[in-house]
């Protein structure tokens, strides 16, 4: 119930034109982007999948061989004036207790609750957000 009234209270953030834009090309480059593989990670069941830059000398995902994977370049990030920022365009903060809020500005900043907080305090923190205008980016469910 305190995330329904969180949900009411707090208005979405105001963006011009431009950031609007910015975060339709991420969501195009993002899209586009593909899923960059550790060298060998498909042959060898002690090799994780996540991403490491490839070193050997005759490695052929280093030479980009087609076939062997793309390489992590610069032109695959997102725009500088977007980035690491929420789809809805406020800058994440993670809160684990009610004290984190006092840090939160709520005209451009929302929070997200840890996930190793429990019902009770998470209920206490969505209380004191929803006094304070502060939005809750995984609210839960309203039980």
């Amino acid at each position: 119930m305190v995330e329904q009234i969180n949900e009411k209270e707090v208005s979405t953030l105001e963006m011009d034109p431009e950031s609007r834009r910015l975060f339709n090309v991420r969501k195009v480059q993002k899209g586009k982007k593909p899923q960059f593989k550790r060298t060998c990670s498909h042959k060898f069941k002690r090799l994780d999948s996540n991403w490491r830059r490839p070193r050997g000398l005759q490695g052929k995902q280093r030479r980009k061989y087609k076939g062997k994977g793309t390489v992590a370049q610069v032109g695959f990030g997102s725009p500088v004036a977007v980035k690491g920022l929420h789809p809805s365009g406020y800058v994440d903060v993670l809160v684990a207790n009610t004290d984190d809020l006092e840090l939160v500005d709520p005209a451009f900043e929302a929070i997200r609750i840890s996930a190793t907080v429990g019902a009770k305090k998470k209920a206490l923190i969505a209380e004191k957000a929803g006094e304070l205008g502060i939005k809750i980016l995984n609210p839960g469910r309203g039980e």
